[in-house]
């Protein structure tokens, strides 16, 4: 744990602030993913920024505001108010996958690795599949967020009381995770053994699948808006607090009983976390504008950005670990080579 803070000691801790390299994006970013080592900076409005070391473009994606974004290293999806469903390849090509039939936001979307696409509209989930199959499923109020389990086709759908887990492949009725108030976010870890939702309230609910046994993880100041798993799914570290919160997955009973690691407090709020993809390391941005890696071992820091004024609203690794990406609400954004 550390007690250190980077704000009124900046001089003792080790800085790489001078190795980032600025960009400028012009328009709020509300998401940051990488297409291999491209960089795309997802804007609130319309278009996408994609940086490499060779330069920048600007690629219209929709007709309007951006609502949600997923990825993995080869594609980003993207969800829009204009009903549609797009996606940004490598290329920088764009593809329309869908579009709502009542012209509906597409608020949430989810990728898997063997190609399959989920999104939701209105209280509708849809999943499609790698060949462009799309079966879809109403959930008893609006989605508030979408999942795949990390094993075979399993899609957690998160809405008000609960989460449905959904195998579109099967004729069996889906299975309800039931737990009073509103869900807005869904997570299964990495090892498929827990689920975890963020609510509207400030706290995470979760269950153990094996049994679907209850985890009640509270004491947040502020709504958890942004989690991360860890590499090899052992902790989930998120925002919502002037630290950044990490919850112990390692064992078979989860959190439970346990007290949450707090890492990098600060006189601000945590905004976005973002864990290494291969090492123990989290990268997390706050609401002055800071940003810090943080070594999940020792609790070590490292300063990235010193504090700008804004809040970080995206924060993002490529897949190697090699490249770190970030952006405030104003465009302020950078790039760092580890």
């Amino acid at each position: 744990m550390s007690d250190f803070n980077p704000l009124q000691e900046q001089e003792s801790i080790v800085s790489v602030t001078d190795r980032v390299r600025p960009v400028t994006i012009g328009a709020a970013v509300v998401a940051v993913h990488f297409l291999g080592d491209k960089a795309a900076f997802v804007c609130a409005e319309e278009n996408v920024v994609l940086v490499d070391e060779i330069g920048r473009s600007v690629v219209a994606v929709h007709g309007g505001g951006i609502l949600c974004t997923a990825a993995d290293d080869l594609r980003l999806l993207i969800g829009g108010d204009d009903g549609k469903l797009v996606e940004l390849n490598r290329n920088g090509d764009v593809t329309v996958l869908a579009t709502d039939a009542k012209r509906r936001w597409i608020d949430n979307v989810a990728v898997h690795p063997d190609g399959a696409v989920a999104w939701s509209a209105g209280k509708t989930a849809f999943v499609r599949s790698p060949k462009g199959e799309v079966k879809s499923l109403d959930v008893p109020s609006t989605v508030g967020g979408v999942a795949f389990a990390p094993k075979g086709l399993r899609i957690g759908i998160a809405h008000y009381n609960g989460v449905t887990l959904w195998f579109p492949n099967m004729a069996a009725k889906p299975e309800i995770l039931e737990w009073a108030g509103s869900h807005l976010g869904v997570t299964f870890s990495p090892d498929n053994k827990f689920l975890v939702t963020a609510m509207h309230e400030p706290a995470l609910h979760g269950w153990r699948l094996s049994d679907s046994k209850h985890m009640r993880m509270t004491g947040y100041p502020a709504r958890v808006r942004s989690i991360s798993w860890t590499t090899g799914g052992k902790a989930l570290a998120t925002s919502g607090a002037d630290s950044v919160i990490v919850w112990p997955f390692g064992s078979k009973d989860g959190p439970m009983g346990k007290e949450p690691g707090m890492l990098a407090p600060l006189k601000a709020k945590v905004t976005m976390v973002a864990c290494h993809p291969k090492q123990e390391i989290l990268a997390c941005g706050y609401s002055n504008g800071t940003i810090l890696m943080v070594r999940l071992t020792d609790g070590a820091e490292i300063l990235v950005r010193a504090n700008k004024g804004e809040p970080v609203t995206a924060l993002g690794w490529n897949a190697r670990g090699t490249l770190l990406a970030f952006a405030d609400q104003n465009g302020d954004a950078g790039l760092l080579e580890i």
